[in-house]
């Protein structure tokens, strides 16, 4: 009888035990696989910003060594997608994202709407932190890190000054001089605020000066016209 207890007992505790085996490994694997996939979920909202930036950057004609160092970090992220899943929607999505974003060339004229200009704005304000994070995650050093980032911020300041310029040259060539006025004293105003040194802006502000004074006197002498007029009316 006592036997047949002990039996029992141990008959028990196998079974507890392989019960709680058994529960450890299903629950092991649901937290391996809940932490793989917000890991995904991560790689995937990274580096799908960082093509649309590189996009961007390329674009905008950006300095070759700043897009090659964040395209090194797209790729490092795009293999560990591939490492985590393999064969997936995800990796061939990201996959034709990068290549997207490695066949863009430099276009001013893919700036020339609102909606590019923001975009632009937006994903080379996220390059100029993201080049600060590969300096922390050690990738480069913060030296380069802080220098990347002074031409990227010079490079968005740019951008915006340039499709101003464009913009107020072709109202100007429509004959509307007032609008094409407020397109370049936008400009020279970006320009002017801008933490940037004097002679890396003086280019474009001397360009910038010359469109506006070339326009004043037109200004001045429709006045003068539309005085004279008047005189004569009256």
């Amino acid at each position: 009888m006592l036997n047949d207890n002990l039996f029992y007992v141990v008959l028990i505790a196998v079974v507890g035990l392989i019960a709680l085996t058994v529960n450890f490994v299903i629950t092991t694997r649901e937290q391996q696989e809940e932490a793989k996939d917000k890991r995904l979920t991560w790689l995937k909202g990274q580096a799908e910003h960082i093509l649309q930036a590189i996009a961007v950057l390329r674009e905008a004609d950006c300095k070759a060594e700043i897009v090659h160092k964040i395209n090194e970090h797209a790729t490092s992220l795009l293999e560990e997608v591939a490492m985590l899943a393999p064969d997936s929607e995800l990796f061939n999505s990201l996959s034709q994202q990068k290549d997207t974003a490695d066949k863009a060339y430099p276009d001013p004229e893919v700036f020339d709407s609102d909606k590019a200009l923001k975009r632009a704005q937006i994903y080379i304000n996220f390059a100029e932190k993201l080049v600060i994070q590969l300096a922390r995650g050690g990738k480069i050093t913060l030296t380069l890190a802080r220098s990347y980032q002074q031409e990227l911020y010079w490079l968005r300041i740019t951008i915006v000054a340039d499709a101003h310029i464009s913009q107020g040259e072709r109202f100007q060539n429509s004959d509307d001089l007032m609008t094409a006025l407020s397109h370049y004293r936008h400009a020279k105003a970006l320009l002017v605020r801008a933490n940037i040194p004097h002679h890396n802006k003086k280019p474009r502000l001397d360009k910038i000066e010359a469109l506006i004074q070339a326009i004043e006197p037109k200004r001045a002498r429709s006045q003068g016209t539309l005085s004279d007029s008047m005189d004569r009316l009256l």
